[in-house]
Parts: structure tokens; C-alpha cells; sequence
């Protein structure tokens, strides 16, 4: 960060949560041991979770007990501020998983570590940043810690909402709830951030729908822009069943190839790790007291390509509500602005050639295709079934 920014200058759209957690950091009369972030995906609960932490941490902000005439936590230049940012400082731990769940070892590590005393910083802070990700027997497993925190010790559990974390949890944190930002606000921070254009930017924040991190990476990455361009293609492809058969079948791969891109790199380099961890030089045989090790990486490798997978596809439905969203709003007249602007000329061709009533269907079949994906439904099943229900009805 430069000089004259504070830790809270990326967490955008969200003043009344900011000055909640700004109170605490400041005020020991305002602050708990345990707080719940919740928010819709893209409203930034992670960037807010480490702001917190990082004004938690802050030497410019006030003691414990309070003191006048000093900077209020969260400066943004003081090293704890910029290490806790980073994610290096030592009294900080994030737990950010890429997998299905959060398994009940990383839990049990986790409050392993939330006994220690700080190091050297105020609090010792445990993020969590996918606390939705936990079944219900790791949960039950944190909640002694959650409920009899040590002093110094502060939870943020992360979720998209109240209900996505058992009640027992949920009831023993504070909540703060985000909102989805402003697409003007999300553009503004594209400009000030990462140097987008602000044409750009404003386009790349209501394709996103005010997801900050899908809006920095359409705006910064061509590629993504053509990829959602060929997704919202697809309604206007599908002319029957065979349309509809291939047109799943394509959004299934793409989506495979996606996480197996994002994922293929970083799987060698962690199983090249392991095999110099075990002593295991490059070409011998793996002893077979040590191929357990092996494959619990190879099974926490590819629950992780699954979730990557269905987290692609889920976007791609995201993608396709947003256009029949507009559908709607053309077909009704509604003087609101258009998600996808720049892709006007698929959304007139949609609104003429259906009604207002078979476009709320298309969109009730998307989101069924959803709950089916996240219920574990084999993905072309799914897609499939949703994409024959987008088809011109005679």
C-alpha cells in the first residue's frame, strides 16, 4: 500500500460493516473473540476478513486499552498492517480452501494454534475464510474453542450467510453482513487498483455482477472475456435437443479443461514437495510404507480439481441467469440497466423470440441446475437437463 491509504481501501461498498469492525479494532468495548462475515459471493468477506485482522494488528491504532490522539487501527504502512495483508505475519493464520471441505484435521491444527500466545502481535487472528465448507462434526469440533476462546485470540469465520453455518456456531459470533457492492464502486477500485481503463472497468464490474475478483480478472484478462462471451452464446446456439445435447457437453469440458489448467501446475509442484520431503529422489520407487502419504494427495488433488470444476460450471450458469435477467427486463419494459450491455444484440434476439413467461422458466431451470450440481448430480446430467429446457418452445 502508499502512503495515505489504510487497510480498509479495497474492502468497497461496504461502509456499515467497515465502521462495525473499525469500532472494535479501536474500541475494547466494542470487540469480541468471535465473529461470523457473511456475504454474497464476490462482496469481498475475505478482503474484509484480513482488513480486520490487519487493523487488529495495526502499532499506529490504539492499545488495548484505548488511548487518545493516535491514528486509528488499520493504517495500512505500519509493518504489521502490510504483513498481516500479505498473509505473512506470524500471528496470523488463514485457512483458504480450494477442496470440498474443510476436513477435521485442519481443524483440529487450527485451534491447535489458536491456544498459543501472539508472538509479538496484539491478537493471534484465525481466519476462516470458507467456514460453509465444514460438515457438521468439524464444526461441533471448533465450537469449545469458539465459545472459550483464549484471551488473545480472535475467530472470523467466513460464509455467504447465517444459515450456512450451524446454529451452535453461528450463535456464539458476532455477525457482520456484507451487501453486494456497487458495480461503480467495484469499477472504481479496478481503475485505482489495477490501472483499467474506466470503460472497461465499468463494463467488466456488471458482467460480473459486482464480483470483485471475477470483475478484476474480465477486465485484466482477454481470455475470460472471450470465454463468457462463448458461454452467453450458447442460449442463442440451442435451436433443439442435439443443440442442446452438445451445447452441455461443451460447457462440461470447458469447464474441465479450466480446472485442469488452473490445477495440473500446481499438483506436480506439491507432489514433487512430498517425494523430497519422504527422501524419494526423482525416478525410484516409492517404498510402500509411503505410498498412504502419496495417495492422500493424490485424493485431496482431485477433490480439489472437482471443486474447481463445479465452481467453473456454477459461473457459467451465473453467467447465463445474468443474460436471461436482461431478457426480462427488455421483455417487460423495465427501465433498469442491463448486466450484459456489451452483449445487447444476444439479448434482443432472446427477448423477441420467447415470452416473458418461458424466459422466468429458462431461468428456473438454471437454478435447478445448480442445486443439482452442488447435491452432487453428475455434472452433464445436469447440464444436459438445463440446457434441452433452454430451447425455443414452439
Amino acid at each position: 500500500m502508499t502512503s495515505g491509504t489504510s487497510v480498509w481501501d479495497d474492502v468497497v461498498g461496504q461502509p456499515e460493516a467497515v465502521s462495525v469492525l473499525q469500532r472494535a479494532a479501536s474500541d475494547p468495548a466494542a470487540m469480541t473473540h468471535a465473529w461470523l462475515v457473511t456475504g454474497p459471493p464476490g462482496s469481498g468477506r475475505s478482503v474484509a476478513a484480513r482488513a480486520f485482522a490487519a487493523a487488529l494488528q495495526c502499532t499506529a491504532g490504539p492499545a488495548d486499552q484505548g488511548s487518545t490522539g493516535r491514528t486509528a487501527p488499520g493504517c495500512g504502512r505500519c509493518r504489521a498492517c502490510t504483513t498481516t495483508l500479505a498473509g505473512t505475519h506470524p500471528d496470523l493464520t488463514v485457512v483458504a480452501t480450494d477442496k470440498v471441505v474443510i476436513t477435521i484435521d485442519e481443524v483440529r491444527d487450527l485451534i491447535t494454534k489458536a491456544s498459543r500466545t501472539p508472538s509479538g502481535g496484539r491478537y493471534r487472528v484465525i481466519v476462516v475464510e470458507d467456514a460453509d465448507r465444514m460438515a457438521e462434526r468439524t464444526t461441533n469440533v471448533l465450537l469449545k474453542s469458539i465459545e472459550e476462546p483464549p484471551p488473545h485470540t480472535v475467530w472470523v469465520l467466513c460464509a455467504p450467510s447465517v444459515q450456512d453455518v450451524l446454529p451452535t456456531i453461528r450463535s456464539r459470533c458476532r455477525a457482520v453482513v456484507l451487501r453486494v457492492p456497487p458495480a461503480s464502486d467495484v469499477a472504481d477500485l479496478l481503475v485505482r487498483r489495477d490501472g483499467v481503463e474506466p470503460g472497461l472497468a465499468l463494463d467488466a464490474a456488471r458482467a460480473a455482477q459486482s464480483h470483485v475478483g471475477l470483475a478484476r480478472r474480465l477486465a485484466r484478462d482477454p481470455e475470460a472475456r472471450t470465454r463468457r462471451r462463448a458461454v452467453l452464446e450458447v442460449a442463442r446456439r440451442i435451436r433443439g435437443v442435439p443443440d442442446a445435447v452438445l451445447a452441455a457437453s461443451e460447457l462440461v469440458e470447458v469447464a474441465k479443461a479450466e480446472a485442469t489448467a488452473s490445477t495440473t501446475e500446481r499438483d506436480a509442484a506439491e507432489k514433487a514437495e512430498l517425494l523430497r520431503a519422504l527422501g524419494v529422489g526423482e525416478g525410484d520407487t516409492l517404498p510402500p510404507k509411503l505410498r498412504s502419504q502419496l495417495k492422500q494427495l493424490e485424493d485431496d488433488q482431485k477433490r480439489r480439481a472437482t471443486r474447481r470444476q463445479r465452481d467453473v460450471l456454477d459461473r457459467s450458469m451465473v453467467d447465463l441467469l445474468s443474460l436471461y435477467r436482461d431478457v426480462l427486463v427488455v421483455q417487460l419494459g423495465a427501465e433498469v440497466e442491463l448486466v450484459n450491455s456489451s452483449h445487447a444484440d444476444v439479448v434482443r434476439s432472446l427477448a423477441r423470440d420467447a415470452t416473458p413467461e418461458q424466459t422466468v422458466r429458462r431461468m428456473d431451470a438454471i437454478g435447478q441446475a445448480r442445486e443439482r450440481l452442488e447435491g452432487n448430480v453428475a455434472p452433464l446430467l445436469a447440464l444436459e437437463a438445463m440446457t434441452i429446457a433452454l430451447r425455443p418452445q414452439g
